[in-house]
């Protein structure tokens, strides 16, 4: 496994981050949650010490299932904990967005609690509250920092000019964006941005819940949240399924890769980006990856299996 240094911390981090949005059952129904400690397991084995995850996954599900992990293995000092705080979990079946003084304060302290450590390495903004002020905020995460609750700030799906806006009053040093080879807005703007400001960069949803694993047929029936997303239903599944078969699957079948490891690859060749998020339910899972970082990709296959893609889902 390679590592590299998050932003300007002093946190060095696996290049494949183990992902717990999986722990979400409203998203993706009941897993083993056994299975899941295996596939924790195995992925320490294999040298992966980054993990995220969030209170709004199962609603502090993910964290609770993860805090028993680590008690349970006495693993914590080995490993680097980023979570994530946004949404009001007061009444669950209606939460909101809330990142003001106090709730960020009180859920640190749940979070911290629900993960059985006293500090968190990476907190994270899950997303922009346009009903707090960004001073607010810092004035909260910075106080958090003093007394050694948090060690580094991040925000994740936030754009420069959010990410700008926080910056006045507080150092940020991890961006989390939605990046793989189907969604690359992040192109434009953000990427840029962070390897000018060297803020660090760890991907979400690398394999686009699944889609650029290349497991799945046209009669894959999903009984998650994926049945009713657009890209998983109609024209859009067999547009995307052919382009991965087409040219992800070809190309790494030649290289001697699984389809998820190149398209996992594809993410942590570009500069910018310091960790790749995946979500993994079973020890089987990571095995398939765990080759990704080896190597980078050349410039010319990078551009020609983004282009494919792009075109491919065009038509």
């Amino acid at each position: 496994m390679k590592y590299l240094q998050l932003g300007k911390t002093d946190l060095f981090v696996s290049r494949i981050c183990f992902g717990c949005w999986q722990l979400s059952p409203r998203f993706w129904g009941n897993i083993s949650i056994d299975e899941w400690n295996r596939a924790l397991e195995r992925a320490i084995e294999l040298g992966i010490n980054f993990i995220d995850t969030a209170q709004a996954y199962g609603d502090g599900f993910a964290e609770s299932v993860l805090g028993d992990f680590l008690k349970k293995h006495r693993c914590r000092h080995k490993l680097v904990i980023a979570t994530k705080f946004y949404w009001n979990l007061d009444d669950p079946q209606n939460r909101y967005p809330d990142t003001s003084y106090n709730y960020i304060v009180r859920e640190c302290e749940a979070s911290l609690k629900r993960l059985k450590t006293d500090y968190i390495d990476l907190y994270q903004i899950h997303a922009w509250d346009p009903l707090t002020k960004p001073e607010e905020v810092a004035c909260a995460l910075l106080n958090l920092q003093k007394q050694g609750k948090i060690r580094w700030i991040g925000v994740s799906n936030m754009n420069v000019h959010q990410m700008s806006m926080y910056m006045r009053y507080m150092d940020i040093e991890c961006l989390q964006p939605l990046y793989n080879l189907l969604d690359r807005d992040v192109e434009k703007e953000e990427l840029p941005f962070c390897l000018e400001k060297r803020i660090g960069v760890i991907t979400y949803s690398s394999l686009a819940r699944g889609i650029l694993t290349g497991k799945y047929s046209e009669d894959t029936k999903f009984e998650d949240s994926r049945a009713q997303h657009p890209r998983f239903t109609g024209e859009n599944f067999k547009k995307i399924l052919n382009a991965v078969n087409v040219s992800l699957k070809v190309v790494a079948e030649k290289m001697g890769l699984t389809t998820a490891a190149l398209a996992i690859r594809w993410i942590l060749t570009h500069p910018a980006i310091t960790s790749a998020i995946v979500g993994i339910k079973k020890p089987e899972h990571i095995e398939t990856i765990i080759s990704a970082p080896d190597n980078i990709l050349d410039r010319q296959l990078w551009y020609k299996l983004a282009d494919e893609i792009a075109n491919a889902v065009k038509k």
